[in-house]
């Protein structure tokens, strides 16, 4: 029996250290949180998609540039950490928090059912909804407009918008959305359906362009998106995004990069 009761308790004890060996509790709470481990290394990795300017892009010296660049930027001040971008397309994001090889993501990721149930978001930092990019003298100034209109759409997208919207449009395909803002630039559309911070950047650089329209859908909410179980460090980014929000800072921000002023209000109500 004693032999039974010493081998039981050593049996115990390999299950505890195998359990703390995987970061996480009883509860599915990470023991060891992000922030403690960034803290203490001075070292942020932070995931950016650097193929959707004005978000994020490399310039001539293959620097990363952006809006969410910039956000990253003021998280790793934020931290008093050495900042380091980890170059991310939209399927790769998830996959990267998962395996740890970024600290978080900062990459137009919106909150879905089917996100939350993988990683955690924290608030939102940017919203967005889907608006129309057309010539000034176009005459086009609602959805309505659109019908008898040739419309361009990237090929493989819903367009579920403009179909319900403006039945009677025309729907002209492209391969991307540059061809798509070039399309209306040279004649060839009238109008292109795409997310209006997007557009308001397109207008930026095209002054004969600018943004129309009421939203055509809900706004998308944008966040932060980490490791699922780390509240330790969800909490700081929350923290960081209400100030970046109330201080005005994120507002300046988006206005260097979109040229106009945040469409959507982001701060939480106490």
């Amino acid at each position: 029996m004693k032999k039974r009761s010493i081998y039981g308790l050593l049996g115990l004890a390999l299950v505890l250290a195998i359990t703390g060996c995987t970061g996480t509790g009883s509860s599915g709470e990470v023991e060891s949180s992000i922030l403690t481990k960034v803290v203490q290394s001075k070292k942020l990795k932070v995931g950016v998609i650097l193929s959707y300017p004005p978000f994020g892009f490399k310039d001539e010296q293959n620097n990363p540039q952006g809006y969410d660049v910039d956000i990253a930027k003021e998280l790793a001040k934020s931290l008093n950490a050495e900042l380091e971008i980890i170059d991310l397309d939209s399927s790769s994001r998830i996959p990267a928090i998962e395996t740890g090889k970024v600290d978080a993501v900062i990459g137009s990721f919106s909150r879905t059912y089917e996100r939350l149930q993988k990683v955690n978001v924290s608030d939102p930092y940017s919203a967005a909804s889907e608006k129309m990019l057309v010539k000034k003298d176009s005459g086009i100034e609602q959805v309505q407009d659109l019908n008898n209109r040739k419309v361009a759409v990237v090929k493989g997208s819903t367009n579920q918008a403009v179909t319900e919207l403006a039945p009677q449009a025309q729907l002209a395909y492209f391969s991307n959305s540059a061809e798509c803002v070039l399309a209306v630039k040279n004649g060839q559309a009238d109008a292109f359906v795409e997310d209006e911070s997007f557009l308001a950047y397109q207008a930026k650089l095209h002054p004969e362009l600018k943004v129309a329209g009421d939203p055509l859908i809900a706004p998308l909410y944008q966040g932060i998106a980490v490791r699922k179980g780390d509240q330790e460090w969800l909490n700081y980014l929350n923290f960081f995004v209400f100030q970046m929000n109330t201080q005005g800072t994120n507002k300046s921000l988006y206005t260097k990069w979109f040229g106009i002023d945040p469409p959507y209000k982001l701060n939480p109500q106490y």
